[in-house]
């Protein structure tokens, strides 16, 4: 089990970070303390009693680090404790501006969750496997000497209203400065409350990265506490500025046209959310329509039912459900998609399916943890983006059907849970993904017990590199089975099933020196 720190366990850390603010950084790691550097400039962020960790999490080679982290973990500090130095230490190396960088800050929550659903002695392994790649990603950009987050002070202005349209107004002109110094002033109020003020620059566009960045930060909160809120959070407001100059950015703009219009038009901006619940066909026929129509034909239907009074949560199952066919249709990469590592009819990494998912399993999530104007934001755009997904890459998925075909169940035979799960991994190991998923599809539809499946996908998501996404959509996949009503939930782990398979043969790095050192 992951268990609290002892008072004692909490004031010796609390200790080693007083002594390294004391003595600095060099003197310490003479001491065995912390490996930072003497002439770390006086503006560098520092965590108090978690700086020898997030120091050690930049200054260790990864040659090393695994034994290190072993150490740790029998010295009495928890996984929890070693996850939030690694994203501290994350974010004030990248800052939100390294595509490895964010990409691996976005899989810490999710490793430590698929920790919790794991035995104890295996718990450190989704943990350690993206702690390596965090350490390794940091010593490829020069450790602490590249570092780009540090100290900012708030906005000195006090002639202008700090809020999300003035923070906003910044990123638009792309002015770091003050858009960091909006944000210090904003974060200086309750987490929830700079967090809904963030959204109004989220929301300017729907891009996977700069939607699920935002919510990986929020889900690290809660595991590391929200006094960390500032620094996670402004991560986004980097990428959202950095992002205004790409060239692409004129063709990615029409939510920040369309979505005032949408709230306006719907009286979304006066009114609460509502609580009517949907019937399951009801909740069919409306994924149906978000999968099925132009992207602005999806924001207005989701628009309109929430001005009708559907609940927010029902209307985050559609939009989810709706993504889901993007995995189950996908034919996989075309010749001219292919690259090293996600070869031909692949859908693994950054699929459309996968980033559709992904993308809207966070704006559901950020609508429900959101004031009622940010939740409809969050919402109708979630409907949006996985329109244009549908459409932005390529592929004729209204005519593509979705897996397991009938053909595919046909050929299943057996009704043993335990011969069905035998042979569903079979097929991941054998890269057959139609397979895979009519397993799993049959092992649902005859009532078996969900845990094994899971169980089994788990395991390969560990394993596998998954190319930056697997614990990210572990996850997803986890998640909204938990959340979603029965009548649709096996949809989630045949989609996780087909990934699986698509993914499989491509071992993740430092897996297997971490098994050997744990000794499981």
């Amino acid at each position: 089990m992951i268990t609290p720190r002892t008072r004692r366990e909490f004031l010796a850390e609390v200790g080693r970070g007083m002594l390294v603010a004391t003595v600095g950084c060099s003197v310490a790691s003479q001491l065995e303390l912390s490996s930072a550097r003497a002439d770390e400039p006086a503006e560098a962020l520092s965590f108090g009693p978690l700086e020898p960790l997030v120091c050690l999490m930049q200054e260790t080679s990864v040659n090393r680090l695994l034994p290190v982290l072993v150490e740790q973990l029998r010295s009495g500090v928890e996984l929890r404790r070693l996850v939030a130095a690694a994203a501290l230490a994350n974010a004030r190396t990248f800052g939100g501006e390294d595509y490895v960088g964010f990409h691996t800050m976005m899989a810490l929550a999710p490793a430590l969750h698929m920790a919790g659903e794991l035995p104890e002695a295996l718990q450190p392994l989704p943990v350690f496997k993206v702690l390596y790649r965090n350490s390794n990603r940091i010593q490829e950009r020069g450790g602490r000497k590249e570092e780009v987050l540090r100290a900012v002070e708030p906005s000195p202005d006090p002639r202008r209203e700090m809020d999300g349209a003035r923070l906003r107004e910044a990123v638009r002109g792309k002015d770091m400065n003050e858009a960091e110094r909006i944000f210090a002033t904003l974060a200086q109020s309750p987490a929830p409350d700079a967090f809904n003020q963030l959204l109004w620059v989220v929301q300017d566009r729907t891009e996977v990265h700069r939607v699920v960045l935002p919510y990986r930060a929020w889900d690290l909160l809660g595991l590391i506490g929200k006094e960390q809120a500032h620094t996670l959070l402004r991560q986004s407001v980097r990428y959202c500025v950095k992002a205004e100059s790409w060239p692409q950015n004129a063709t990615w703009t029409e939510p920040r046209a369309l979505l005032p219009k949408l709230l306006e038009r719907h009286h979304l901006l006066d009114r609460s959310a509502g609580n009517r619940k949907a019937e399951d066909s009801w909740l069919e026929q409306m994924s149906q329509t978000i999968f099925k129509s132009s992207p602005e034909q999806s924001a207005e239907a989701v628009a309109d039912a929430l001005a009708e009074g559907i609940s927010p949560s029902d209307m985050g199952e559609a939009i989810s459900l709706a993504a889901n066919q993007l995995i189950l249709r996908d034919r996989g990469r075309t010749p001219s998609d292919e690259v090293a590592g996600k070869p031909l009819g692949s859908v693994h990494g950054d699929s459309i399916g996968v980033h559709a998912s992904d993308s809207a399993n966070a704006w559901r999530n950020m609508a429900l943890v959101s004031n009622s104007r940010n939740c409809f934001a969050s919402l109708i755009l979630g409907a949006y983006q996985v329109a244009l997904d549908r459409v932005a890459r390529g592929g004729d998925f209204l005519n593509w059907q979705p897996l397991p075909l009938a053909q595919h169940l046909d050929q299943i035979k057996t009704t043993d849970p335990d011969a069905l799960l035998r042979e569903a991994e079979e097929a991941i190991r054998g890269n057959l993904q139609a397979r895979a998923a009519a397993m799993v599809q049959r092992y649902g539809d005859l009532g078996h017990p969900p845990r094994a499946v899971f169980d089994l996908l788990l395991r390969y998501a560990i394993s596998e590199d998954g190319a930056l996404h697997a614990e990210k959509f572990y996850r997803t996949a986890s998640e909204e089975f938990a959340a979603i009503r029965a009548a649709f939930r096996w949809r989630y782990p045949v989609a996780l099933a087909r990934v699986t398979a698509s993914e499989f043969g491509r071992p993740a790095a430092g897996v297997a020196e971490a098994r050997a050192l744990l000794k499981v």
